[in-house]
């Protein structure tokens, strides 16, 4: 027989899990220990909060699970912000929490808490196991549940006596592949369309679902775009789509809710709308913003539906409607352009840079600067903060892309208050040899506000987001990275090289003068 803590960690071992994300805790130091036999390498990040980021950037772009270790208390207080994005990008993440002995419940035993209440609303399925003997079968259910269907994350809550219990030995378990979806209905149905669009929600995106857009495009004549971001049609990254998709006489989302990002359906205010979504809500949700103009509503995995739309025979494209959509995505705001370090002309050299660089993975948090790095450098692979709109994982991102992939090029981009969140994880990067570099797109303020102050009340209500000319480079360097201060453009090229060449978890920080996110007009 074996503890009940060892039993959870090769049950994640037959689950292929090889990494966890963890922040030690009283009531988790078991699990810490079984570890050891089951072969897992633990993480272990300066918060909570950085667990469940670093487990979702993780399962991005290592395409399969997360997972997530804190303790009982504040410990699982401090990750519940993180399963926000996690849900809103659709990532399936694994929280696993400590939890107070199942034989003290109402005692008032230390930390003591309704852990399921705090996090059923934020999750697929949340659990406390009250059991040694239920743990392996919870735990296989939790993964299946994180990957099946919607994507995205389970609370497992594991009281400290459940842990130490004796339990029976896990079993090898194997997750079936969905079967799949017909598409000739959704096939026939775009192909009768003049100006169809396809839209893929953030589980289909070209990170997770590599060259799936192109082929799809292909195989249906129809542009796709994905959408990932808050801002919807005015995501900076999709350019001028917003003035286009008006046009569209069809619109297929896949994975993608019918939601504000798509303005409830005005957006396309002629078209017919189906929808292919694995979550039931969704579908109910569709149907109310659209009532009569909602002509498919499917309930399947739109990953296969994709697969099986993309690899379909070759479609004649419908005419210019193709490259006109393409055209719009590819059209980008010029603003602040030239010799004077803005986030533009920052942003820019960085993409250059990228360009040259082996097998590169950027990062994009939120935020003014953060829109700008999102619409002005691409890489083959990108991890955004996402449709919930919280920003600070950046940092936490990057890690978990080189935890993911070893030799992986990782370049984040960050505003100075996004950096403020997560800035002690440097040490954590240093630690665990997780090299990468942040550039910090330092305005001196806490931009987006400021802007809303500006637009909404005027330059004489401005108050309250300036922040200081802090050397988060010289902290960095202090902590065992390496540190750069960068204040004229020219600087830059020369600054990132250095980084990237340092081997070691880096940062650029950059004086800009801060500019509004870019409008494409």
């Amino acid at each position: 027989m074996m503890r009940g803590a060892d039993v959870v960690m090769q049950t994640l071992a037959a689950h292929g899990v090889k990494d966890v994300f963890a922040l030690s805790g009283n009531q988790i130091m078991p699990l810490f220990d079984a570890s050891l036999d089951a072969g897992i390498r633990l993480y272990h990040t300066r918060h909570e909060a950085a667990t469940v980021y670093m487990a979702e950037g993780y399962a991005q772009l290592s395409r399969g699970l997360g997972v997530a270790l804190v303790t009982a208390g504040a410990g699982l207080g401090n990750a519940l912000g993180p399963l926000l994005t996690a849900r809103a990008s659709d990532t399936p993440v694994l929280l696993l929490s400590g939890d107070s002995p199942v034989g003290k419940d109402g005692q008032g035993a230390f930390q003591e808490m309704d852990q399921v209440a705090l996090t059923q609303s934020l999750t697929k399925w949340s659990v406390r196991v009250t059991r040694a003997a239920d743990l392996a079968k919870v735990i296989d259910k939790a993964v299946r549940v994180a990957m099946q269907g919607r994507p995205g994350p389970v609370h497992v809550s594991l009281p400290a006596d459940v842990v130490l219990a004796a339990a029976e030995t896990a079993t090898t378990i194997s997750i079936s592949p969905p079967e799949p979806t017909n598409v000739a209905d959704l096939r026939d149905w775009l192909g009768a369309a003049q100006r169809p669009m396809v839209v893929f929600g953030p589980s289909l995106n070209a990170t997770r679902q590599p060259g799936l857009a192109g082929k799809l495009e292909l195989a249906t004549g129809a542009p796709v775009v994905v959408m990932e971001s808050p801002r919807g049609l005015n995501d900076p990254s999709l350019g001028a789509v917003a003035q286009v998709f008006a046009e569209a006489d069809r619109v297929l989302l896949l994975g993608k809710p019918l939601d504000f990002t798509l303005q409830f359906g005005v957006a396309a205010p002629k078209a017919g709308w189906a929808v292919v979504h694995a979550d039931p809500e969704e579908l109910s949700r569709a149907r109310r913003n659209c009532a009569e103009r909602l002509t498919r509503s499917v309930k399947a995995d739109p990953v296969d539906v994709a697969r099986g739309l993309a690899f379909g025979s070759a479609s004649e494209s419908k005419g210019d409607w193709l490259e006109k959509v393409r055209a719009a995505c590819t059209r980008r705001s010029e603003a602040g352009a030239g010799d004077a370090l803005t986030s533009n002309t920052l942003c820019t050299a960085v993409h250059a840079a990228l360009q040259d660089a082996p097998n590169p993975v950027l990062v994009c948090d939120g935020g003014e600067f953060g829109q700008w790095a999102q619409a002005s450098v691409s890489a083959p692979r990108r991890i955004i903060n996402g449709v919930s709109g919280a920003i600070g994982g950046g940092i936490c991102y990057a890690m978990a892309a080189r935890a993911a992939d070893p030799e992986a090029t990782v370049v984040a981009l960050m505003g100075d208050g996004t950096a403020g969140f997560h800035l002690a994880e440097f040490e954590t990067a240093v630690r665990e040899n997780l090299p990468f570099v942040a550039v910090i797109g330092n305005d001196l303020r806490w931009n987006a506000e400021h802007q809303i102050q500006i637009r909404e009340f005027g330059e004489e209500r401005v108050h309250g987001c300036d922040l200081s000319g802090a050397r988060y480079d010289e902290v960095v360097t202090a902590l065992g990275g390496f540190g750069a201060y960068v204040t004229d453009l020219a600087e830059v090229p020369a600054a990132l090289h250095a980084a990237i060449a340092s081997g070691k978890p880096a940062c650029v920080n950059v004086i800009i003068d801060g500019t509004p996110a870019p409008v494409v007009t």
